[in-house]
């Protein structure tokens, strides 16, 4: 894997970098995304940024005073993606094996891109490219520091999640020292919900199941589900962290309906379980704590499968 120096060494020598966001984005990756263009916009370069899915209003303010910019890329930068296959269809098409640098945390990372800058002690790869960002000299002003601190409270959880290091909050003290309104940007990602959000969490609270003695809870959402409340993408974020919550509860695991059959699996797990590994006997990965994998078979094999994946994790047959 690759260093600081290397990694700035791709951006600073690139004219017009496209930086690319996994599918179904999150804070992390659009908060990455956000610092890097506009920090390599700082320094002259043109910079765009890229996502198979549309960025949710939960997030939209990360792109305020950001304008697009149409051009073709000499440097294809990944962010947050552990796989080319979480680019989604549309930016898989397009820069499939293309990519010159990807900055991650996921020790998952399958290492596709020519130059990887990955630090699975990273609790969000925002930390990472904050200390990129400084690395080639660009600063650290408030709309940067804004949409790194976004990606390091969403991947912690409001700084709740065992993968918080006492550099997560060096980090985010420096942020919050450029006089960014954090309490705001918490409240807003945390404390503030839809009416169609409360509707969610009522059915997803319906459909939870127990298994290994209560250590595992399983929930489930469905298509109607979300057509019937009219949830939006943002209005879905954060319920696989529900069974995790619950008292005695070591994995939590949420079972959400695509496309042709297809459940996305997010699992999220307290030791001895580890997350990815589970995930990873279905072909994904993640973090210990977080990780997901998908799965295309009826509903009630697919949380067989996984039950017995997660009572060997627990070394429980029941």
């Amino acid at each position: 894997m690759a260093g600081l120096d290397e990694a700035a060494a791709v951006l600073l020598g690139a004219q017009r970098a496209v930086i690319l966001c996994h599918q179904s984005p999150d804070g992390d990756t659009l908060g990455s995304a956000a610092a890097l263009c506009r920090g390599l916009r700082q320094l002259g370069k043109r910079a765009a940024v890229r996502c198979s899915d549309p960025v949710g209003k939960r997030f939209r303010y990360l792109f305020e005073e950001l304008p697009d910019d149409e051009f073709e890329p000499d440097r294809i930068v990944a962010v947050d993606i552990a796989d080319e296959k979480l680019f989604g269809e549309p930016l898989r098409a397009r820069y499939g094996g293309k990519a010159d640098l990807c900055v991650d945390h996921h020790p998952s990372n399958t290492g596709y891109a020519r130059v990887n800058l990955v630090d699975p002690k990273a609790a969000a790869t925002c930390e990472i490219v904050f200390a990129l960002l400084k690395k080639m000299g660009a600063r650290i002003d408030r709309p940067v520091a804004l949409a790194l601190y976004t990606g390091i409270t969403t991947d912690t959880g409001c700084f709740r999640y065992t993968n918080v290091t006492p550099a997560t909050y060096r980090i985010a003290a420096d942020l919050v020292e450029t006089g960014i309104d954090a309490p705001g940007v918490n409240r807003a990602l945390f404390d503030t919900k839809s009416r169609a959000r409360l509707e969610m969490e009522r059915r997803v609270l319906d459909s939870i199941r127990y298994d290994c003695g209560g250590r595992a809870a399983v929930i489930a959402v469905t298509k109607k589900m979300v057509a019937e409340t009219g949830a939006s993408e943002d209005d879905l974020d954060g319920l696989a962290s529900i069974p995790r919550e619950i008292e005695g509860v070591l994995v939590g695991v949420m079972l959400r309906e695509k496309d042709g059959g297809e459940w996305k699996v997010s699992l999220r797990a307290r030791a001895p379980a580890n997350a990815s590994a589970i995930c990873a006997k279905f072909g994904g990965g993640g973090h210990r704590g977080a990780a997901g994998c998908s799965l295309r078979m009826p509903l009630e094999e697919a949380e067989r499968r996984l039950l017995a994946a997660v009572r060997e994790a627990l070394g429980t047959g029941a």
